[in-house]
């Protein structure tokens, strides 16, 4: 397992975000310049709803169940050579409803269903601490990319609800909504770019180039 000890921790909306990295991928010299062709530098994926069914405030390690297409989406991502992070609010732990140290052993759960993440950018506050990194903000995306080294402008940002992609918008990078049954309408009708499942929106990231007009 490949998570470390937070970089930056505190669950205070001065703090910033809690980051987590690989240990064995620190490639940030690698992805510093734009990718020639269609491919994104990076894509950042929000946990609940997208990777994992999205249990409310789940520090439980054996209650993630992924969501489908996940394992062969980050497989196809990892295969182009492009790093991998994932952009999280965990609320619960402003609530207190789950700790710093369940929050990684649901991170660690996944790793072992998913393999290995480059960095896991987490919000750990509430609605009401009007911190910069709590989706809708750009703070967990911009995050995820300085530790990644890319530009935001250059990643990829697939989510399920209408705050992943307002993240991804408030950063410069490009979004996909990636729908399931808690997705609103006017999400859906919001969205720049939609997949029907995860797969088929990796698959489309990496084949096709971002819409004109650059991220949304």
């Amino acid at each position: 397992m490949a998570t470390s000890a937070p970089l930056v921790s505190g669950a205070t909306a001065q703090s910033g975000p809690w980051l987590f990295a690989s240990g064995a991928r620190h490639r940030q010299l690698a992805h510093t310049r734009p990718r020639a062709g269609p491919q994104p530098a990076g894509v950042l994926f929000d946990r609940d709803g997208t990777l994992i069914e999205d249990v409310p405030y789940n520090g439980d390690p054996a209650r993630v169940r992924l969501m489908p297409g996940a394992r062969s989406a980050l497989d196809a991502v990892r295969a182009h050579g492009l790093p991998v992070a994932v952009v999280s609010n965990q609320s619960g732990v402003a609530r207190g409803l789950i700790t710093r140290a369940q929050v990684v052993s649901v991170q660690r759960r996944v790793e072992e269903l998913l393999g290995p993440v480059d960095v896991w950018a987490v919000c750990p506050h509430g609605p009401g601490d009007r911190c910069a990194c709590r989706k809708p903000a750009p703070g967990l995306v911009l995050a995820a990319c300085a530790r990644l080294g890319i530009d935001p402008r250059h990643a990829v940002v697939i989510g399920d609800i209408g705050s992943d992609m307002e993240a991804a918008r408030a950063a410069g990078a490009r979004g996909m909504l990636v729908p399931n049954e808690v997705t609103l309408d006017h999400e859906i009708t919001a969205a720049r770019e939609t997949a029907p499942d995860l797969l088929s929106a990796v698959q489309r990231l990496l084949s096709r180039p971002a819409p004109p007009g650059g991220a949304p």
